[in-house]
């Protein structure tokens, strides 16, 4: 019998149908024990995590039998997939599982910044009247550029589409894409000029670390609000920071950071005047993704196995 060790949350009717197939070793919580991992992985078949478990090759090198890898989620920047690959290891993210999940915030945090709902809800809890001191627009007829047009990207492009909102796109792959989509495509550049709100959806890599910079908020003509729910470096959190006091942006959304748990020290230049929403990685999490994800990478590791 095949032998699986699963090192972060999954959903339990999923968990369930391993059981009955495999033999399973599950600790939601294994992932914060790398030398536990380490000695456990040599007598497993198959592996599945999220984005806290850390697969470098030093873990792949003690893994003898590991033949499957399922992440409950889409991005592979935990995975060494270099070694992998050498290892004949079959990777297999959920991909577009929790898409729709992503969309919904994205759609949400969009409302609630262009509406300036942080300010006023922080202004009214205080005693004040805001009703008219702060100005509060329509999501209606604006620009929203979605950067990376993967899986995740095309369902928020859609959904965003279907609110009202003008959808333009930057993808490195634009020149392959644009004659069968709907959508604008355009430079990175002139995304950045022309957006209300810029969404990112792009896998961590050493081509995108960093890539909303000092220079990209300089580029941005009409003070968008930022929303981040790929990966936390992808954007410049001392930078975004900077663009925000300095009236370049005019709020953000994150829900990823450089760091997570999110350090004190990046806590402390928030404040309760700023037109921002901060949440702990939760975009494409809910209850129902959470059981498409985790059914989809149980089909697959069945599958595989048979």
């Amino acid at each position: 019998m095949n032998k699986i060790l699963v090192t972060e949350f999954i959903n339990k009717q999923s968990l369930d149908r391993l059981n009955k197939v495999f033999e399973v070793y599950y600790d939601e919580k294994l992932w914060k024990n790398s030398k536990k991992i380490s000695k456990l992985i040599r007598d497993f078949d198959c592996l599945i995590l999220r984005n806290k478990t850390i697969v470098n090759k030093s873990l792949l090198d003690k893994a003898r039998k590991i033949k499957f890898i399922g992440r409950l989620g889409v991005g592979l920047d935990n995975i060494d997939l270099k070694n992998c690959n050498l290892k004949n290891i079959h990777v297999q993210p959920a991909t577009g599982m929790n898409a729709d999940s992503v969309a919904e915030y994205v759609a949400s945090c969009s409302m609630s910044l262009i509406k300036k709902i942080p300010l006023f809800y922080e202004e009214t809890t205080k005693g004040k009247w805001p009703r008219t001191t702060i100005k509060s627009e329509e999501i209606k007829g604006k620009n929203i550029g979605i950067i990376g047009f993967g899986s995740v990207g095309k369902k928020v492009s859609e959904y965003c589409s279907r609110i009202g909102l003008n959808v333009l796109i930057y993808d490195k792959f634009f020149a392959k894409l644009k004659n069968k989509n709907k959508f604008e495509f355009l430079s990175l550049k002139t995304l950045l000029k022309k957006s209300d709100i810029i969404s990112l959806h792009l896998p961590l890599s050493k081509q995108t670390k960093n890539l909303i910079n000092k220079s990209a908020f300089l580029s941005m003509k009409k003070k968008p609000v930022i929303i981040n729910t790929s990966r936390g470096s992808i954007v410049n959190e001392k930078d975004l920071i900077e663009a925000y006091n300095k009236n370049l942006i005019s709020g953000f959304a994150l829900d990823v950071f450089e760091n997570e748990p999110v350090k004190r020290k990046f806590l402390k230049k928030i404040n309760k005047k700023m037109n921002c929403i901060l949440t702990p990685h939760i975009s494409g999490i809910t209850h129902q993704s959470n059981i498409r994800v985790s059914d989809f990478i149980v089909d697959k590791v069945i599958d595989f196995f048979n």
